[in-house]
């Protein structure tokens, strides 16, 4: 009789314990998500004419009248944007935004106050390059979720053809902690294709084996660093720079070092952020080093989840020359109300809460 009951109570147990683990292993595991993007926020300038850079021929100072009224507008069309970045999912702003095509840190400044984001705890790094048309690149970040331990700006040394020193934007690298998880991240605009692609791609492969020099400097700084490259290369993620760079475009295949680019295979079906010349083009992207890739679905810590691109429809022309491109902000030395020439682009990183 004792022992009937003691193998009726080990039988209850082990169904007790097997409901557990069971149920268990049905919740679903909660994740914390975060977005990354980036944003060419096309010709971004102020009022004032700097005597010390060729902003006088930027848009809004070729404007006749009106000219506050349109930065303004601008100034909150920039900032709705970037406030909406990947918010379906995660239900706030982005944690952190790159953004080129920026004149200075006062336009910055203004972007913030913005009734988009003034609420939302952003700040930035930004610092003066030489670039000729006096434009430079930044990084947004919320300081709730990302606090900065570093940060450093590269500048290209190139010349071109006849020797004269190319003025480009510096590359800004910007080191700090996504929820205690040291992530870098480098913010790029590499030269463009004025003049002829072919003509200035050297300019671009000397910007990849600048974006490399740095990546390679982090790893011998750091072991196994989280890097996140992004920006408008100007190229498209098939051109002979991201060859240069050693990027991937299968996550498969990547080894210790390499990198990672999502926005390859969206490019081969048909995805663009830009109308340049009359062609398609993606040349606004976010590349991942290879740690940031779940292996096994391993997400405990922060992980590459998702790439897209943020084109909701108010951000395309509905009509005229540019009918089914990104609504810009200029056009004819006039200012449309529009926003950008460029989509933005973001990736969700992911981790087990």
């Amino acid at each position: 009789m004792f022992k009937k009951y003691v193998m009726k109570t080990k039988i209850q147990v082990f169904l007790l314990l097997f409901y557990i683990v069971f149920c268990s292993a049905q919740q679903k595991k909660q994740y914390k998500i975060n977005t990354i993007a980036f944003y060419n926020l096309e010709n971004l300038f102020d009022t004032i004419d700097n005597p010390l850079k060729k902003d006088e021929h930027s848009p809004i100072l070729q404007l006749k009248s009106n000219k506050t009224e349109a930065y303004f507008k601008k100034i909150d069309n920039m900032a709705k944007v970037i406030s909406e970045i990947g918010k379906n999912k995660t239900g706030q702003s982005p944690a952190i935004v790159g953004v080129c095509e920026i004149e200075n840190s006062s336009v910055l400044d203004d972007l913030l106050k913005s009734k988009y984001l003034k609420n939302k705890h952003y700040n930035y790094v930004h610092k003066e390059s030489r670039d000729w048309r006096g434009i430079d690149v930044a990084l947004l970040y919320n300081e709730t979720a990302f606090s900065i331990l570093d940060y450093k700006t590269y500048e290209l040394k190139a010349w071109n053809n006849k020797g004269y020193r190319v003025r480009t934007r510096d590359q800004l690298l910007v080191s700090g902690y996504l929820d205690e998880e040291l992530i870098h991240i480098i913010v790029n605009h590499w030269p463009s294709q004025r003049g002829g692609a072919s003509k200035t791609q050297y300019l671009r492969d000397e910007s990849a084996r600048l974006n490399l020099k740095i990546i390679e400097d982090l790893y011998f700084e750091y072991t196994s660093p989280k890097i996140i490259s992004l920006g408008d290369y100007n190229d498209n993620p098939d051109s002979q720079s991201f060859a240069v760079l050693g990027v991937k475009s299968n996550k498969d295949i990547l080894k210790i070092g390499n990198l990672y680019n999502p926005f390859s295979k969206m490019f081969k079906r048909g995805f663009a952020t830009l109308g340049f010349r009359d062609n398609i083009n993606l040349f606004d992207q976010i590349i991942l080093s290879d740690n940031l890739i779940a292996s096994n679905k391993n997400y405990k810590t922060y992980k590459f989840y998702q790439a897209n691109i943020f084109n909701p429809s108010y951000l395309t022309s509905k009509k005229g020359r540019y009918k089914g491109y990104p609504f810009r902000s200029w056009s004819n030395n006039t200012f449309t109300g529009g926003y950008s020439d460029h989509y933005p682009v973001y990736v969700y990183l992911i981790k087990e809460k």
